[in-house]
C-alpha cells in the first residue's frame, strides 16, 4: 500500500502568497477608506452641529434686541423710575451710554459691534479677544417674564408697563409701579478668544458670551459657548431714507455714530439699523493632514483665505430683523 503524501511545490506557495497578499491589500484599503470616510463625516458632522447652534443662540438674541417687556419704546431718562448706578470694571462699548445700564446722559444703545483689532477691548474688561473677528453688545429683556417671589440675587430685572419702569438687582425688593410685570434684565455681549487644549497646546477659537450678573467684582461673567468658532462678521442693514426699507449693509465700523442710538430724530438724513446679516465661520477642532484647505470664504465685505492649512471649515451665515427698531410696539 502506497502512503506517499505530496505537498505543494515552492511555485504553488509563492502564488498562493501573492494572492493572499491582495486578498489583504483590498481588505485594508477598504477598512482605510471607511475610515477615513467616517471621520470625514464626524468633522463636518461636527462644525455643522457647532454653527448651526451659534447662528440660533446669536439670532435668538438679535430678535430680541432692545425688547423691555410690557414698556413701549427704548428706554430713556424719562421713563425709568429706578435705575442701577453704574458698576465698577463695567464692559462699556463705544459712544457715551453703552454700559450696562443707562447713564443718564445720550442715547442709550442696546445693540452695537466692532472689529477686534486688539485683544482688550469694552473698557478693559476683556483682554483675550481674537484679531480678526467682531465683538457684539446687546442689552434686551429675556422675553418669559417672572414673579416677585423667584426672583434670583444674581440677576436683575426690569419692571415695566406701557409707559414706564424699573431696573432693579435681584437682592432686593421689587420697586412699586402699578399694572406691571417683571423681567430679567440682560446685558450680553459675544466675541471670539483662543483657547489652549491638550497636552500639545493646540489652538481652539471658541465662541464667548459675557452675562450680567449681580455678584464679585465683576458685573459680567464670560463663559465659553462653542468651539470650533473661527471667526464672526455683522454687516448692518440700514435705512438711508426713512422709508422702513433696507437700502445698504454696512460693516460695524462703517455703520455712522448715531445710528446706533436707535432714535428717530425727526431728519431725514439719519440711518437707522433694521436687520443684521451674520456670518459665522467653523473650524475643525484638530488638523487633518490629509486634507489641505485651499478654499476662500467670502464674508460679507471680508474674505477669508485658508492659504493651503489643515483644517476643515463650514462657513454659515444668516439675515435678521431687528423688530424692536424705531418701533412703537414689541
Amino acid at each position: 500500500m502506497n502512503n506517499k503524501q505530496q505537498g505543494f511545490t515552492l511555485l504553488e506557495i509563492f502564488i498562493s502568497l501573492v494572492i493572499g497578499l491582495v486578498i489583504i491589500g483590498g481588505v485594508l484599503s477598504v477598512f482605510v477608506g471607511i475610515k477615513s470616510t467616517t471621520t470625514e463625516t464626524s468633522s463636518m458632522g461636527e462644525l455643522q452641529e457647532n454653527g448651526r447652534f451659534a447662528v440660533s443662540l446669536l439670532t435668538d438674541d438679535l430678535l430680541r434686541q432692545n425688547f423691555w417687556g410690557d414698556y413701549i419704546g427704548t428706554l430713556a431718562n424719562d421713563t425709568l423710575i429706578t435705575n442701577p448706578a453704574a458698576p465698577v470694571n463695567d464692559c462699556v462699548g463705544g459712544g457715551v451710554n453703552n454700559g450696562s445700564f443707562h447713564s443718564g446722559i445720550g442715547n442709550f444703545r442696546t445693540l452695537w459691534a466692532t472689529a477686534v483689532t486688539t485683544p482688550t477691548i469694552l473698557g478693559g474688561c476683556i483682554t483675550n479677544a481674537a484679531s480678526n473677528s467682531d465683538v457684539l453688545q446687546i442689552k434686551r429683556a429675556i422675553a418669559n417674564p417672572v414673579a416677585a417671589n423667584e426672583l434670583n440675587n444674581n440677576r436683575f430685572y426690569i419692571q415695566s408697563r406701557t409707559d414706564a419702569a424699573n431696573i432693579f438687582a435681584g437682592n432686593v425688593a421689587a420697586p412699586i409701579l402699578d399694572v406691571s410685570r417683571i423681567w430679567e434684565y440682560q446685558h450680553h455681549i459675544y466675541y471670539v478668544r483662543n483657547d489652549s487644549i491638550g497636552s500639545t497646546g493646540e489652538v481652539v477659537p471658541v465662541l464667548v458670551q459675557g452675562r450680567l450678573q449681580n455678584s464679585g467684582a465683576t458685573p459680567i461673567s464670560f463663559n465659553m459657548l462653542v468651539e470650533g468658532i473661527e471667526r464672526i462678521h455683522y454687516m448692518f442693514g440700514v435705512d438711508t431714507d426713512d422709508d422702513g426699507v433696507v437700502n445698504a449693509y454696512m460693516s460695524s465700523n462703517d455703520v455712522p455714530e448715531d445710528a446706533w442710538d436707535n432714535i428717530d430724530d425727526g431728519t431725514s438724513n439719519q440711518l437707522s439699523i433694521l436687520s443684521v446679516k451674520l456670518y459665522v465661520l467653523v473650524r475643525s477642532i484638530r488638523q487633518d493632514v490629509k486634507y489641505t484647505n485651499n478654499n476662500v470664504y467670502q464674508m460679507g465685505d471680508l474674505e477669508f483665505d485658508a492659504n493651503g492649512d489643515n483644517y476643515r471649515r463650514l462657513l454659515f451665515s444668516s439675515t435678521v430683523s431687528l423688530y424692536n427698531s424705531r418701533v412703537g410696539l414689541w
